[in-house]
């Protein structure tokens, strides 16, 4: 079980950078089936399944995963839906140290979370810290306050009676190379031990 980390102070106009740098890869491995349905019947199409243990995801495809919250075992389906990619401008305002700025962006990942099995939450949630953000292939530098308050984004921490088969969206925000070709957003269910599922999103402002 993780420990909840203090929210940050959402009066609070500059954000500190805790950078961390890695590496990661992932494969999918897919087959063809032969349709059993009766001559003329039309054939209903179902989304790939998700890969048991993390690998490359297609877009819209989502990933089941576990993670262990403060009441019990809670089963999620896990979804980045968008990442929106601000300006060195933005970014340099953002920062605490405007000069590490220069030629990066933010990019915030935008995850929805679906509640598929397992204890209501009361108070708050963990599903969000197995979320990472990279950028053509390295991980970015993670910046901590910013989203609390951007459209469409929820705090985790403020989510209250959350049962199964409801669905709260939790953003997070890294700092990343502008000329980045492509943003990927990782979510693991081992975050020691355990390979990420990823989704790759093209940076439409490189």
């Amino acid at each position: 079980m993780r420990t909840h980390t203090p929210r940050p102070d959402l009066a609070a106009t500059v954000a500190a950078l805790a950078l961390a740098l890695t590496a990661c890869g992932g494969g999918d491995d897919t087959a063809d089936a032969k349709s059993t349905a009766p001559a003329g019947e039309k054939v209903r199409e179902t989304p790939p399944p998700s890969p048991a243990s993390g690998g490359d995801m297609d877009p819209g495809q989502s990933a089941m995963g576990k993670v262990d919250e403060d009441p019990g075992t809670v089963t999620y389906e896990i979804l980045p839906v968008k990442v929106d990619v601000g300006t060195e401008a933005e970014a340099a305002k953002a920062v605490s140290e405007p000069d590490r700025a220069k030629g990066n962006v933010l990019a915030t990942a935008r995850v929805t979370y679906t509640h598929k099995g397992g204890p209501a939450l009361t108070g708050g949630s963990d599903v969000h810290d197995a979320a990472t953000v990279f950028a053509d292939g390295q991980r970015g530098t993670v910046l901590i306050g910013a989203t609390e308050d951007a459209p469409g984004c929820e705090d985790p921490y403020d989510v209250d009676a959350w049962r199964e088969g409801e669905s709260h969206t939790f953003c997070e925000t890294y700092v990343v190379p502008a000329n980045a070709k492509s943003i990927q957003v990782h979510w693991t269910e081992d975050e020691v031990d355990g390979e990420p599922y990823i989704w790759e999103f093209p940076n439409k402002s490189a």
